[in-house]
């Protein structure tokens, strides 16, 4: 009986814990209480450098299904990144140069490796079966689908609605994405929930060449430190998979309260009972949201960076937060002026931005230099050699005058 309910347990940790859509879910489950060895398929984009904790949820759930037993199956997207994906964008993305395109399969590689161990998969090239492909090939692929059926997506539609261009390349994506499941006979795919349309569409273009369709499976999107936007890059409301373990604890603490119990269910390895047991006690009332919010940030270094690097990182928030002393480690950046604007300097120190954004910080009250608030962002100030300077919560400079 133990073994059947740690089968049980696993079969339920693959395919309810973080999980939006399982199709088909019939018969994925009965593949998994068979004890099949399935093909995990998840296709990447290298369209960016870095990897953040939004990426590494579909990777995490990969991760699950390869301490499973199951074969995993990693495929390089560099044919579809030269395309990239509409998906949830109000306009064509901007296509990206082989040379680009390898350059950031390299970097996102290192990254996957902090989630994924990379011996232990099959990764594979677009390249490998798209370079063999001609003109012909493309248009009999894409005569199995209708224009209508292509532009069912609702990103597409909803650009048509408001008047935007649907570039005639882009619905060709999903077909792509989708062929990628013929070529390694993929059992199931992964992936976000706002690419269902194109996991879906792997599903036909399987059967069309005569294979069996993949099972999908995906998992939610995760919102990023905003509190209301999916995490990404452009919005500046991310952790990096490489960010440094002080930076990464201290990002981790400035999730809205709202959102630890999904950060935990999908950013961690926590068990989802103990996770229920916190998400109760959190409605009760009965447990300090910055406690547990502390040991969610715990949870999310530990994993990147070692139980030991997430405990120093714990112990400098603290000293920084709570004792008010300045971080142990911070930047320090050398300056010709002795005498210089608030806004530029902010600009100088790599604090802010633009003088835009250092204005804004000046007038909300978050600078500090030398512990001495700086609210008149117009008129020059002194600095000294070894003054600190503080813009907002968490960004810190030391100052060298040469």
């Amino acid at each position: 009986m133990a073994n059947i309910r740690e089968h049980d347990a696993i079969i339920a940790e693959l395919l309810d814990r973080g999980v939006v859509d399982v199709i088909d879910r019939k018969h994925l489950e009965a593949r998994l209480r068979r004890g099949e060895t399935l093909r995990v398929k998840l296709g990447i984009d290298p369209t960016g450098a870095d990897l953040h904790l939004g990426h590494a949820v579909v990777l995490r759930k990969l991760r699950q299904f390869q301490q499973a037993g199951h074969a995993v199956v990693l495929i390089i997207g560099d044919w579809t990144a030269r395309i990239g994906d509409p998906s949830g964008k109000k306009e064509t993305r901007p296509q990206l140069t082989p040379a680009q395109v390898k350059a950031n399969a390299k970097k996102y590689l290192d990254q996957i490796a902090l989630v994924l161990d990379l011996k232990k998969i099959e990764v594979r090239w677009q390249s490998e079966w798209f370079d063999r492909f001609t003109l012909q090939t493309i248009i009999e692929l894409a005569a199995k689908f209708t224009v209508q059926r292509l532009l069912e997506r609702d990103d597409f539609k909803k650009r048509m609605k408001e008047g935007m261009d649907v570039r005639y390349h882009e619905p060709m994506y999903c077909l792509l994405q989708g062929y990628d499941s013929v070529p390694i006979k993929a059992d199931l795919e992964l992936g976000g929930n706002d690419q269902l349309f194109n996991l879906l569409k792997g599903r036909e273009v399987q059967e069309i060449f005569g294979l069996p369709p993949q099972d999908v499976l995906t998992v939610p999107l995760l919102i990023g430190l905003d509190g209301k936007d999916k995490m990404g890059k452009s919005l500046n409301n991310y952790i990096a998979l490489s960010e440094k373990p002080a930076d990464m604890f201290g990002k981790a603490m400035s999730i809205p309260d709202a959102l630890i119990i999904d950060y935990f269910t999908l950013a961690t390895d926590t068990p989802f009972a103990e996770i229920k047991e916190l998400a109760g006690a959190l409605k009760a009332g009965t447990a300090n949201p910055r406690d547990v919010k502390a040991r969610l940030a715990h949870a999310i270094v530990a994993l990147y960076h070692g139980a030991k690097h997430a405990k120093e990182a714990a112990q400098e928030f603290d000293r920084v937060f709570k004792d008010h002393a300045a971080p142990s480690d911070m930047p320090e950046v050398r300056l010709k002026h002795a005498a210089l604007r608030p806004d530029v300097l902010l600009t100088e120190l790599h604090l802010a931005p633009s003088k835009a954004e250092a204005q804004r910080i000046i007038t909300q009250g978050g600078l500090k230099v030398a512990g001495a608030a700086v609210t008149d962002w117009k008129g020059e100030i002194m600095l000294h050699d070894g003054d600190i300077v503080q813009a907002g919560k968490r960004k810190f400079a030391r100052l060298r005058l040469q």
